[in-house]
């Protein structure tokens, strides 16, 4: 089994010894052929036909718990998930945990066995990616998205693997403040207007983050319409927004004594919440489908957009409600 940490097919995390049998076999001799072997991985057994086809798998409990007496073609699970040998190692532990399976089989295009990714190598490849992900989700573009090297590296190396989207970030927040300066006559003309723009800002931002940790890995696992994923969570984000709206429409009452001033930010965090939940999902959804790291589409890119779009709906209400 390859143990190439920069692999990332299913290839290199392909176990070769591994048990096998044949579908008429009985499950007594299935038990005592398993009886002074070593295995890479032996938590399942994969049925074969003459031409090493596979043709299902019985688990180890299953096959401990069975009647003696029977054949494995009785108990065995017939048509069994199967990565190919080039498959993203996401894909292959997508697979395991779709499907209720410890350790995924390998075949090549002709359905003959080649092994199995064995249940460590999936908690490897989960761990990996989710390091990869959260990297990725702050913004450290890191060589081999190792965490160890992100932290231990040397200071010319982390500024590399973090500036880059950092800029990005920054070019973002002069855009931000472009459009602020765009409503200096709003802002003179009531200064309370802008007590509320870090509110705004910040829960456009706390709603997005909390949909992109969950598009990102999400998206490898489900498989529902691209069209139900974005209803699902615009109307997420509706109630989002609608809830924390209807929580700051007092306190700003109450303490400005504005009526249309509470309407404003209101109406405001209501847009921001229903728009950073679509963006937050939009983003790492369109990466996804354009063969990218859907977590490269997250983070401060979606940021960017969320705080600038969430900017120009609160002044746009402020100018028609308040002024």
């Amino acid at each position: 089994m390859s143990t190439n940490n920069h692999c990332e097919s299913a290839r290199c995390h392909i176990a070769v010894r591994v048990p096998t049998a044949k579908a008429n076999d009985m499950v007594s001799s299935v038990l005592s052929a398993l009886h002074g072997k070593t295995f890479d991985s032996t938590d399942t057994i994969y049925i074969l036909d003459d031409n090493e086809r596979l043709q299902g798998l019985v688990t180890l409990p299953h096959l401990l718990t069975a009647g003696r007496e029977l054949t494995l073609k009785e108990i065995m699970i017939t048509d069994p998930p199967a990565a190919g040998p080039e498959d993203d190692q996401e894909h292959v532990a997508s697979l395991a945990i779709r499907h209720g399976i410890t350790s995924v089989p390998v075949v090549d295009s002709e359905k003959r066995f080649l092994g199995a990714v064995p249940s460590n190598s999936i908690f490897q490849i989960l761990r990996r990616e989710h390091i990869e992900d959260m990297n990725r989700l702050v913004g450290i573009m890191n060589g081999n998205n190792r965490a160890i090297n992100a932290l231990e590296a040397s200071p010319v190396k982390r500024l590399k693997s973090r500036l880059p989207w950092l800029l990005i970030g920054l070019l973002g927040s002069m855009v931000a403040t472009f459009v602020v300066s765009r409503f200096e006559h709003t802002l003179q003309t009531q200064i309370s207007i802008a007590f509320f723009i870090p509110a705004i800002v910040y829960l456009a931002d706390a709603v997005g983050t909390q949909t992109e940790a969950v598009a990102v890995r999400g998206l490898s696992l489900s498989h529902s319409p691209v069209v139900n994923l974005l209803a699902g969570e615009f109307v997420t984000g509706l109630l989002i927004g609608l809830s924390l709206c209807l929580l700051i429409f007092p306190f700003v009452y109450l303490i400005f004594a504005d009526i249309n001033l509470a309407f404003a930010v209101s109406a405001a965090v209501l847009a921001a919440g229903t728009m950073a939940t679509t963006i937050g999902l939009l983003f790492p959804l369109l990466f996804s489908k354009l063969g990218m790291d859907p977590a490269l589409g997250s983070g401060p890119l979606a940021t960017i957009f969320q705080d600038v779009l969430s900017l120009l709906v609160y002044f746009f209400i402020v100018t028609k409600i308040v002024i």
